[in-house]
């Protein structure tokens, strides 16, 4: 099975939300919130995603990330990469050339078109497709649940909310 690291994956939720209303920004803890998924996960794909030119952030008591551009230019495989690097379900889909075994291997160009095949499905789905008509928005302005966020454990006992 090919599958997409969890970081990728929340990597893609995060920028869909941020994909909802590409004009808003919203911090990592609202991000958190609205996704949820932990804070310090959401920060940390944030940074990835600024890193990758997919999110642009601004510091202050105004902060936060908005899309670097509108979500219809920012492909789905921008954002994989952003988290992930290169798309490739083999090595030597990545790596080509410094793999020993490049000169006698005869999977290595059926690999390359699938590959390829992977790369171009992603590379043909943006942000703006990825928001169902109207689902994400109405899923986005549900409560969040009660309770810890997965990931972050419970408050100490004593503490306010």
């Amino acid at each position: 099975m090919i599958i997409l690291s969890k970081m990728a994956d929340y990597g893609v939720i995060i920028a869909t939300q941020l994909a909802l209303d590409p004009e808003r920004q919203m911090t990592a803890a609202s991000m958190a919130e609205q996704t949820r998924l932990p804070r310090a996960t959401v920060a940390k794909v944030l940074k990835a995603l600024a890193h990758g030119g997919v999110v642009a952030g601004s510091r202050g008591a105004s902060g936060g990330y908005k899309l670097a551009r509108a979500p219809e230019a920012i492909s789905i495989a921008t954002v994989v990469a952003a988290i992930d690097g290169e798309i490739g379900p083999t090595q030597c889909t990545i790596h080509g050339p410094s793999c020993e075994r490049t000169d006698f291997c005869s999977t290595k160009p059926h690999w390359q078109l699938i590959n390829d095949a992977v790369g171009n499905a992603l590379s043909a789905m943006s942000l703006a497709e990825m928001v169902p008509n109207g689902l994400l928005a109405r899923w986005a302005r549900m409560p969040p649940p009660k309770g810890p966020v997965p990931g972050e454990g419970a408050a100490p006992k004593g503490a306010m909310s």
